[in-house]
Parts: structure tokens; C-alpha cells; sequence
């Protein structure tokens, strides 16, 4: 399903009659890819209800959607809003704007999670991580009874790794072993496994669970997929990777030309 995007709710650059986005105006209106995610979260904040329990995502996108949020928590028109942060940088986001914070230990069940995406393929698998935060995202988008997920077209891919790293969590203890054993994993797909690195490569990235993440660079696609998770996470070492396999329930993909909305 495709409808046009509409102008941004408070944005004077985007204040445009609302025909510009039709793909029959001789004029179109040129976003960036922020603006195209902004509308994609805001999008998404249209499924959230009062009194529900929501996993916040983390990222350039779902940034746009937990200030949403926030919003209309202070307009009044969301009440009763509890919201489980995926990330120690969302928590943060969250407790500056106001919404109030819990966890899976007080709320085992999410109602909603709203979060974006590094690739999607055309079954909605998808592929997270990039950010460094994919084991809080995962425990929490996988006790979701609804996860939406929020792109601009950019993310959409024929394959998983397609379009760059695909991030597995992993202990720091001898992680050259495990990276080295996940390269050899994937060697048929013309794998490079990579240590994540901060600083222009001065400091190893460390995850908000003190953990390490081996980037996987694939020339080629993995196959299929479940076999290729239980392979991963059967190496010991391995804490999670960055493939989120049928978990997506519906994915919003904004485009120069609309809002698309896939569902399961």
C-alpha cells in the first residue's frame, strides 16, 4: 500500500500543500534521507495507543520516533505510556524528554516496538546492528506482539548483507578465535570478518553490555538464513547476531515518492 507522504507535523522546510508528494506533480519535493525517516517514524507513532507498553528502538530513525512520542505525551493525546529503551542512548533520549521507563523484568510483554533497520529484504528479515545495539533490540523486539520497523528505501536490499556489515555480538575473551571461526563460517560467501573499532580504528567498539562486535562482509548471499543463525550461534563465543529473521510484522518504507506500508 502506498500513500503520499504528508509535510512534517512542526517543520516549516517541509510545509508543502499536500499534493507535492504525488507522483503526477511537475514538481516534486526533494527530501533528505533524514526527512524521509522522520516521515517513516512518524508514521509508525500512528499505531501507538494509550496504556500500552512499547519497545523504544534505537538509531538515526528511531530517534525521530521516541521524540514523537514524547510529544504527544505532552500534548496529552498519549496517556499512560510505559516505554523499555533497546539501548543505553535511547534510555537516555527517553529520560530527557519524559517518558517514563521500565524493563522486560517488570513487563516480560511489549506491546508495540518501534525501531528502524540497516536492511531489509523482500521477506522482511531484516539485518540490525550497525549501531552496536542488536542483543538489547533483539530481547526486546522478540517480545513484541507488534514490531514495526522504520526505513527510507535506502535499506531495502536483495539479500541479507547486501549493502554492508552483518554484526554478530561477541565475548571479548579471545574474540580473534571467534571472529576467525565466523569468517571460516562463511567462507563460501567470500566472508571478510572485521573487529569493530571506535575512534578511527584507536579503540575497540564496546557494546552497552561490554561485549565486542565482528562486522561480516559478504561478496555473496549466505543461503538460507535459519541455517545460517543456528550455524553463528552454535560457536561458542557468539553472544547474538544482527539478523532479525521473522520478526518484522510490518515494515514502513518512505520514498521520494510515498510511504509504503509492508505487512507480514
Amino acid at each position: 500500500m502506498a500513500i503520499p507522504c504528508p509535510p512534517f507535523i512542526g517543520s516549516e522546510k517541509l510545509s508543502v500543500e499536500s499534493g507535492a508528494m504525488s507522483p503526477s506533480s511537475p514538481s516534486p519535493l526533494i527530501l533528505t534521507q533524514d526527512e524521509l525517516k522522520k516521515i517513516a517514524a512518524y508514521k509508525a507513532v500512528d499505531f501507538v495507543q494509550s496504556g500500552m507498553v512499547l519497545g523504544l528502538g534505537t538509531g538515526s530513525t528511531a530517534k525521530h520516533a521516541v521524540d514523537r512520542i514524547a510529544d504527544l505525551l505532552h500534548q496529552g493525546k498519549l496517556k499512560d505510556i510505559v516505554g523499555i529503551p533497546t539501548s543505553k542512548k535511547t534510555h537516555q533520549q527517553a529520560v530527557s524528554l519524559g517518558i517514563p521507563l521500565s524493563d522486560l523484568d517488570s513487563h516480560p510483554v511489549v506491546d508495540l516496538a518501534i525501531d528502524g533497520a540497516d536492511e531489509v529484504d523482500s521477506n522482511l528479515n531484516l539485518v540490525k546492528g550497525r549501531g552496536g545495539s542488536l542483543l538489547r533490540e533483539k530481547m526486546i523486539e522478540s517480545a513484541c506482539k507488534k514490531f514495526i520497523v522504520i526505513v527510507d528505501e535506502s535499506k531495502l536490499v536483495a539479500h541479507v548483507g547486501a549493502s554492508g556489515a552483518m554484526p554478530v555480538e561477541v565475548v571479548p575473551f579471545c574474540w580473534k578465535f571467534t571472529q576467525d571461526r565466523l569468517q571460516n563460517l562463511f567462507d563460501y560467501a567470500g566472508c571478510v570478518a572485521k573487529l569493530r573499532t571506535d575512534n578511527g580504528g584507536e579503540k575497540i567498539f564496546v557494546t552497552d553490555n561490554g561485549n565486542y562486535i565482528v562486522d561480516l562482509f559478504l561478496e555473496k548471499d549466505i543461503g538460507d538464513l535459519n541455517v545460517a543463525s543456528g550455524a553463528i550461534l552454535r560457536l561458542a563465543g557468539v553472544v547474538e547476531h544482527g539478523m532479525f529473521l521473522d520478526m518484522a510484522t510490518t515494515v514502513i518504507v518512505a520514498g521520494e515518492l510515498g510511504i509504503t506500508i509492508k505487512n507480514k
